[in-house]
């Protein structure tokens, strides 16, 4: 065997990433809003497009125009602004629900500061205490500096720091500046009067115990009846643990549906919803300095470039809106009992499923459901979700998880709150309607749905 040295010519095949094709993979990942945001990049990056904003939607094309719309002219497109065939129909007026949502800008700092102007007989100084205390509130309304540093940062008399910490504590909402959880509770159960003293001492001691449902060992170290501490937990429970988080200046996320599925003659019919995306077209500048032949080469050689990415840009925009529509269209035909008859007919079904269905790869259909929503009769759901794994019944077909789960969850609505169901209950039951499942997999389940356990779910009265 020759291990010399040498020149040789082989023939191989690589797939290779071009960049068009790493362009069109990240937009097929993107949901409507994320979208939105990286075709104004775009519009940024490449002076030769335009984004036309859509005031009234035309009818959706039908099927079998949708099927052909990949052959179409894509500089006809661009050199067309009004060209919208590609768009939701929707209502007939340019109504937008989102500009009717209510600002939430007030701020717990805000709202304190607020009734601290209505507070008399305050000195500047306690004033200036004031501000920096509710300045130091976390999201969740506590103050977690200590009252010495305060002191120390301001130079004042930590009685001083007390006095004012109390009159902040007596602001709306009740719990806040609170320094700790118990502090937080106790406050809340002084302005509504419920300052009972053995309600007192197991906020103070018993935390743990109660949040475990160990009433028993609450009520022994109490010398009270279990159905007394059931009672306290009762009204433990109806208080707010985070009281700032109700002026919490998080941004607050809307979902929009990348698909809609609509009931239309007994059909269900798939439209894409891309009537918020703006539409793609030429800038007329640059549209004139193509037909003109005294531009530099130069120039002309740019512009040509960016006119080829906008093209390349559009097409991928059509491909995303092909396999939305495709991909979505394959779910609700396997999933037609679920949108007639409710969750517990969803059945189990793998993107392996829809791949062979529509004839892509798996690993597309996991991008085109990726963060995508669908609007149904039924309500809003991740694409996602319609992806569930199988369990074998006494009948030799499958349930699915997510089927199962409701199941499980109708089961523990009913069940007798001093008895509930056990884990191994639950599987007996739904063995019964001919769902084989074991103890473990019940467990896992009702942890999913954040159902705590039957000893946690067990009432003494």
């Amino acid at each position: 065997m020759n291990m010399g040295l040498g020149l040789y010519q082989e023939q191989t095949l690589k797939l290779v990433m071009t960049p068009e094709l790493r362009q069109a993979i990240t937009i097929l990942q993107f949901s409507a809003i994320d979208l939105m945001n990286y075709l104004q990049e775009q519009a940024i990056e490449n002076p030769v497009i335009d984004l036309q904003e859509i005031a009234v939607a035309q009818e959706p094309l039908p099927v079998d125009k949708r099927e052909k719309s990949l052959d179409f002219d894509w500089k006809e497109l661009l050199n067309n602004p009004g060209h919208n065939d590609f768009s939701v129909n929707r209502d007939e007026s340019a109504y937008n629900p989102l500009d009717y949502v209510s600002d939430t800008r007030t701020t717990l700092f805000s709202h304190l500061e607020e009734q601290l102007g209505y507070v008399k007989r305050l000195t500047p100084v306690q004033r200036q205490i004031a501000q920096y205390i509710i300045g130091n509130l976390d999201e969740r309304g506590y103050l977690e500096v200590p009252v010495t540093d305060i002191k120390e940062r301001l130079g004042v008399d930590l009685e001083e720091v007390e006095d004012v910490l109390r009159v902040i504590q007596h602001l709306d909402p009740a719990g806040v500046a609170a320094r700790s959880l118990e502090e937080c509770l106790l406050l809340q159960l002084e302005h509504e009067g419920q300052d009972d003293e053995h309600i007192v001492e197991v906020i103070k001691h018993h935390l743990v115990d109660l949040a475990n449902n160990r009433f028993g060992k609450i009520a022994e170290q109490l010398h009270i009846s279990v159905g007394d501490v059931q009672r306290i937990a009762d009204l433990v429970r109806t208080l707010n643990p985070r009281p700032g988080v109700a002026y919490s200046s998080a941004d607050i996320r809307y979902i929009v549906p990348d698909v809609t599925v609509e009931k239309v003659m007994g059909e269900y019919i798939v439209i894409v919803n891309d009537s918020s995306l703006p539409r793609l077209s030429i800038n007329p500048f640059y549209e004139r300095m193509l037909k003109e032949k005294t531009e530099k080469d130069e120039a002309r050689q740019f512009v040509h470039e960016k006119l080829n990415a906008a093209v390349w840009l559009a097409k991928s925009l059509e491909q995303r809106r092909m396999t939305l529509l495709r991909v979505t269209q394959a779910i609700v035909d396997l999933q037609n009992d679920f949108f007639e008859k409710g969750i517990h007919y969803l059945k189990p079904m793998t993107q392996k499923d829809i791949a062979e269905r529509v004839q892509l790869h798996e690993s597309t259909i996991s991008r085109a459901t990726s963060n995508k929503y669908v609007q149904t009769p039924r309500g809003v759901f991740e694409l996602k979700y319609f992806f569930t794994s199988a369990l074998s019944t006494a009948s030799g077909e499958a349930a699915s998880s997510e089927s199962v789960k409701k199941r499980i969850k109708a089961f523990i609505d009913k069940e007798d709150r001093n008895k509930p169901y056990s884990d191994q209950k639950l599987a007996e039951l739904l063995e019964k309607e001919g769902i084989e499942i074991s103890r473990r997999t019940v467990a896992k389940y009702r942890e999913e749905m954040l159902i705590s356990s039957s000893a946690k779910r067990k009432r003494f009265l």
